[in-house]
């Protein structure tokens, strides 16, 4: 029989990623029950938000707490992270940070 726990892990829901000049974001939404244990007081911990299911590349910091829905998690990581180290790679720093301005750029043309 499958528990409570995974039932929960399996409803974890993720976002696109999204960005400005310096970072990559994403939010992630718990289910409610599974959030409700969690501090309310201060950001998770890699570890911390690994354990709870939550299921996602190297790199990424829980850096906010929207009161109002404390069950959406906030991350965000420096653009240019490479995924499997979670360190930032200049090279592909560059390289997301000119994608971000030319996504700037013919957003402003339209």
């Amino acid at each position: 029989f499958p528990s409570a726990f995974n039932m929960s892990v399996s409803r974890i829901e993720y976002s696109e990623k999204y960005a400005d000049a310096d970072n990559e974001y994403r939010h992630v939404i718990l289910p409610k029950e599974l959030s409700k244990t969690l501090p309310k007081s201060r950001l998770l911990t890699e570890q911390e938000w690994r354990g709870i299911g939550v299921q996602q590349s190297r790199g990424w910091q829980h850096y906010a707490i929207h009161r109002p829905e404390p069950h959406i998690l906030l991350f965000r990581r420096r653009l240019g992270t490479d995924p499997q180290t979670g360190k930032v790679d200049p090279a592909l720093q560059k390289q997301a940070q000119e994608q971000y301005e030319a996504e700037v750029a013919m957003n402003t043309r339209k």
